[in-house]
């Protein structure tokens, strides 16, 4: 119980930083305007390779025998393909406009990995992907919270944009679910490192992207989102071999909320009633998820 409850600690604040600094980093590098949702898609995921080199070594870890059978190798490409696509709706949506405008569409995916979870727990059966009402319920309901949370009057508006940013949020959720399907064959470290790799390579091939536009002043927006979204990832896939997709999902819904008080704190930037109730709720939700 005490190492759970350390997860459940750790794990939303130290993926609510590398989520809220790698989202703006890329919002930054993609406001040049040479810099487009194509070539930052065929170009980032080298980054986060290189990020992870120094320490790949010490991580390491992967049953070949399993991960060459031909249903691990499907899944897996469709993970990577699932993957490239994703990250270009959402690279669509950042380009054209404001994070603010594209938070309710984002504030989605938590709720959709939930979704498709349960359903692959048909499909899969539940040695995969939980199907405890005690977990499931208070999911549903902190995933509501997190929305409500979101939403403003000014948000509704169903532009393209916001459009690409809500089929983002369901491409990676889609691709997270099918990655619990193979992830048991490997380290997270090295499931998230060659899932970057077959991805820029197969990017490089079909967009042949020209690094040059990469200039030193974005360089360094590249490199942070880099090293952000490999703490992330790697600490949701830790999460999702120990606590479980479900489990894991919901606490990482505290993550957004995290960021907004670390920015009414730190940044003295107001936050609004529906945060704070948002928060409360899901705070409740998490603890019954645990105890009961």
């Amino acid at each position: 119980m005490k190492f759970i409850f350390l997860l459940m600690i750790y794990i939303p604040v130290l993926s609510a930083i590398a989520l809220g600094a790698g989202t703006i980093f890329e919002k930054i590098a993609l406001k040049k305007r040479s810099i487009t949702p194509v070539f930052y898609t065929a170009t980032h995921f080298i980054f986060i390779v290189l990020a992870m080199l120094p320490i790949i070594y010490f991580f390491w870890h992967i049953d070949i025998v399993q991960t060459l059978k031909f249903k691990n190798i499907i899944y897996f490409l469709i993970v990577v393909g699932l993957a490239i696509l994703a990250n270009f709706f959402i690279f669509k949506s950042y380009k054209g406009d404001n994070l603010n405008n594209l938070e309710p569409a984002q504030a989605l995916q938590p709720l959709f990995v939930i979704l498709l979870a349960i359903l692959f727990s048909f499909i899969y059966g539940t040695e995969l992907f939980e199907r405890n009402t005690n977990v499931i319920v208070p999911s549903l309901i902190a995933g509501g919270a997190l929305i409500f949370s979101h939403v403003k009057k000014h948000h509704l508006r169903f532009n393209k944009y916001f459009i690409f940013a809500i089929l983002g949020s369901f491409l990676f959720a889609l691709e997270l679910v099918f990655s619990k399907l193979i992830l048991s064959y490997y380290s997270s470290m090295t499931f998230y490192f060659l899932r970057c790799v077959f991805a820029f390579g197969i990017g490089f091939v079909i967009f042949r992207p020209k690094f040059a536009k990469i200039d030193s002043k974005i360089l360094p927006y590249y490199i942070g989102a880099g090293i952000s979204w490999v703490g992330y990832r790697v600490l949701m896939y830790y999460g999702y071999q120990e606590l479980g997709v479900i489990l894991t999902t919901l606490v990482l819904m505290l993550g957004p909320i995290i960021i907004l008080t670390m920015a009414h704190f730190f940044l003295k930037e107001k936050m609004n009633w529906k945060s704070v109730i948002a928060s409360i709720i899901i705070v409740c939700c998490i603890a019954y998820a645990i105890l009961f």
